[in-house]
């Protein structure tokens, strides 16, 4: 399954909101939320790694009226700037976890602004975040009153700050914080508003214990009747949309191709994997293609497709219209994209290796499809 960013995913929604306070955009409205059908004020929460498919199959009270699609890959790296921003990868050119920064020579872990190696965020060398995301901000282009909500150890982060520019942030501490700076934002004043806010949990424990976990499924019990209560106490002139940047699954460990167990491969690289363990940027030596090539095809190809990356930018895979000039930097020369439940990771020397159950980024219909929960 790919994004439909003609009228069906996260970045259309993105257009609705953005159409209905006055503001044009590249993208098409969602065909199944048009901006005609949003209230005064808007309220968006995004709970991350909530699939479509997840909250179908326990049966929600939540009142769902349809689904969407994540952007490409379908990991928050990609989605979540694009709720920032409003537009896809092929726009912002911030495509995964892993993102190698040619400006700077290092390979990042983008949302933190820091190496994926250990090392301090790239501000405390003077390096200006603008400079390496140059994509104007959602918020920074409605002419109305903003807020974005987030939790205390991300809010203020280089990345935070430069995608909520003229919103004001608020952080919490737990979910009890959540909900009580979104009831904060919503009494704040009687002009016009947008506010953004977003939920980390769920992702963390599905990511860990696995979306099926019984870990997962009490926290997500817990959200679905504090999220049941905020319906309940919403005023009139506010639309509520609650969405996703991406859906789950599972890979247990015999499921996971470790590259070192491929040494032929691994001598083809330049670089470490950039992207996600299930889709994956690789940079391969000129000499060495056919080398890469052959290995991928007699080798791994139960496990994975591969394309040129020059391909799947022209297919639309990223987006639509015209492609930001970094991204061509960003994605490398080959993309692994992963089937089934199937995992590819790579090990720096100084990294262990993280016994993760749950996984995203692939184009698996428990990937890519996420809810739209609208309440008017």
């Amino acid at each position: 399954m790919l994004p439909n960013y003609n009228d069906g995913s996260i970045v259309n929604l993105m257009s609705s909101i953005s159409n209905s306070f006055g503001v044009k955009t590249q993208y098409n409205s969602l065909k199944i939320l048009p901006p005609e059908k949003l209230k005064k004020n808007v309220l968006l929460i995004v709970i991350d790694g909530l699939g479509y498919n997840y909250l179908i199959s326990k049966n929600s009270s939540l009142p769902i009226l349809g689904s969407m699609t994540s952007v490409f890959p379908s990991t928050t790296g990609a989605a979540i700037t694009s709720f920032y921003t409003g537009v896809p990868v092929q726009q912002h050119a911030s495509p995964g976890w892993f993102v190698f920064l040619k400006e700077i020579g290092i390979v990042s872990i983008i949302l933190r602004f820091s190496p994926r190696s250990e090392g301090s965020i790239f501000s405390e060398s003077g390096i200006k975040i603008e400079n390496i995301i140059n994509q104007d901000s959602f918020t920074s282009k409605l002419k109305a009153k903003s807020f974005a909500i987030a939790g205390k150890n991300i809010v203020n982060s280089d990345f935070s700050k430069l995608m909520t520019k003229k919103a004001k942030r608020l952080s919490y501490d737990n979910l009890n914080g959540f909900f009580k700076q979104i009831n904060k934002a919503l009494n704040s004043t009687n002009s016009r508003k947008y506010i953004f806010a977003y939920w980390p949990k769920f992702d963390a424990l599905s990511h860990k214990h696995g979306i099926e976990s019984q870990q997962s499924e009490r926290h997500f019990k817990i959200l679905e009747k504090r999220l049941n209560a905020l319906i309940k106490k919403l005023k009139t002139d506010t639309t509520l949309i609650i969405t996703s940047d991406h859906g789950f699954i599972s890979a247990e460990e015999e499921r996971v191709i470790k590259l070192e167990d491929h040494p032929k491969l691994k001598e083809c690289l330049t670089m470490p994997f950039c992207g996600d363990s299930r889709v994956i940027y690789c940079y391969v030596h000129p000499s060495k293609t056919k080398q890469f090539e052959d290995y991928l095809k007699h080798n791994l190809s139960k496990y994975c497709d591969f394309y040129k990356s020059q391909e799947l930018i022209d297919k639309n895979y990223f987006g639509l219209f015209e492609p930001n000039p970094k991204l061509f930097d960003r994605v490398g020369d080959y993309v692994l994209i992963c089937k089934k439940n199937y995992i590819i990771k790579d090990l720096l020397e100084n990294e262990e290796r993280e016994k993760n159950i749950g996984h995203h980024s692939g184009i698996s219909e428990d990937e890519m499809l996420v809810p739209l929960i609208v309440i008017n």
